[in-house]
C-alpha cells in the first residue's frame, strides 16, 4: 500500500468540489496535529489549484467536451444550471462581489468550485477572477480555521 504523506492528504482533500477547505483543515488541525498556520497555507494552496483551473481552462474545457460527447453536454448543462441559479440570488452585488461571496461561503455545495464556475459563467475576465477566488480561497479559509478553533 503507497504512503501519502499527511500534507498531500490534506492538499488532495482541499482541492476536492464538496469537501474542499472546510474538511481539509479540520483534518489537518484535528487529525494530523498540524499547527493552524500550516493546515491553512496547505488547504488554501490545494483549494486554489481545480479554482483558477477552473478560472482559466472551464470554459474551452466545457466547450470540447460537449462537442465530442452528449453526456458531457448534459453534465454542463445541469452543472451550469444550478451555478446560475446560486448566482441569481447575489445578482445585485454585481459580478465581482458575487463571484467573491460564492467561494468565500464554506458551506456544502456553495463554495470555491461554485465561485470559480460563477467566474466563467459571469464572464468575469480571468486575471480578475483569479484575484476574485483567492481572495474567497483566503476568506473561507480563515472562517474554517475560527471554527475549528472554536469547535475543537
Amino acid at each position: 500500500m503507497i504512503n501519502v504523506i499527511p500534507e498531500l492528504k490534506v492538499f488532495l482533500v482541499a482541492m476536492s468540489p464538496v469537501v474542499e477547505l472546510r474538511g481539509a483543515i479540520p483534518l489537518a488541525v484535528k487529525i494530523y496535529g498540524f499547527p493552524l498556520w500550516q493546515a491553512f497555507f496547505i488547504s488554501v494552496a490545494g483549494n486554489l489549484v481545480p479554482l483558477c483551473g477552473i478560472v482559466v481552462f472551464g470554459r474551452p474545457i466545457a466547450n470540447v467536451l460537449s462537442k465530442q460527447c452528449q453526456c458531457f453536454k448534459k453534465f454542463f448543462d445541469w452543472l451550469f444550471t444550478k451555478v446560475r441559479a446560486k448566482t441569481e440570488r447575489l445578482s445585485g452585488l454585481g459580478k465581482n462581489l458575487t463571484v467573491l461571496i460564492l467561494t468565500a461561503i464554506p458551506i456544502p455545495f456553495v463554495g470555491g468550485w461554485t465561485g470559480a464556475i460563477a467566474a466563467f459563467l459571469l464572464e468575469v475576465p480571468a486575471k480578475k477572477s483569479v484575484w476574485l477566488v483567492t481572495l474567497g480561497a483566503i476568506v473561507s479559509g480563515a472562517i474554517v480555521s475560527f471554527l475549528t478553533i472554536v469547535f475543537n
